[in-house]
């Protein structure tokens, strides 16, 4: 009888095994479910922090490069202000060794503004309509400072005229220009040739010597 029970125990252990394997596999796979969800998560976390690294990375050259950009522009209009400037008064020169006739570049501080006309009448302090050839304006990158003329006249708020005809200027003088940075520039009118020239910084005028500065030879 002993024999007969411990057989039927073998055999119902054996009957259940499968059962218990079965089982084990369903925890294994769910498991593994819950490993490769929680892996997924990991690197799509990673992923996203990769996507913000490079986004802030891409912002900052984006803003680097506009800087550049704007400065670059501003150095160029201001640039593009005063050569038009240094144009219309070599326009002047060249005309009046042409054609012997007189030309006035007319200067306004406060107005921060220029034109150039023909004189035409013997009244200077009318400006007549006809009379205007080009004018032109300065801006907040170009900034007209001050005028000054050799013989020691100054002005930052009034009208300056710098008069030309075929003997050359009536008067030499600078006039300075502040970029953005405060940093000046010089348009330089020499009495002595028609040139005019652009200058770095703000130099020293060379102002004409009176009769009894000049040495007798």
């Amino acid at each position: 009888m002993a024999r007969k029970a411990a057989k039927a125990m073998i055999r119902i252990c054996t009957a259940q095994t499968p059962i218990d394997r079965s089982n084990a596999e369903e925890r294994i796979e769910r498991i593994l479910r819950r490993t490769s969800r929680a892996g997924g998560a990991r690197i799509a976390a990673f992923t996203l922090v990769e996507l913000i690294v490079v986004l802030t990375f891409l912002s900052l050259m984006i803003m680097l490069s506009q800087t550049n950009l704007f400065a670059t522009l501003r150095r160029q209009s201001f640039r593009l202000q005063v050569q038009d400037f240094v144009s219309t008064m070599r326009l002047a020169a060249s005309a009046a060794a042409e054609n012997g006739r007189r030309y006035e570049v007319i200067l306004d501080p406060t107005e921060q503004s220029y034109l150039l006309r023909e004189i035409t009448s013997s009244d200077l302090s009318e400006v007549l309509e006809e009379e205007i050839i080009t004018q032109g304006a300065f801006g907040r990158n170009c900034r007209l400072s001050y005028i000054e003329f050799d013989d020691g006249d100054y002005t930052n708020d009034e009208r300056a005229k710098f008069r030309i005809g075929r003997g050359g200027w009536t008067y030499g003088g600078k006039v300075v220009f502040l970029d953005e940075s405060e940093q000046p520039y010089a348009v330089v009118v020499s009495r002595l040739n028609p040139l005019v020239e652009l200058v770095e910084g703000d130099p020293a005028l060379m102002k004409p010597k009176a009769k009894d500065e000049v040495p007798f030879l």
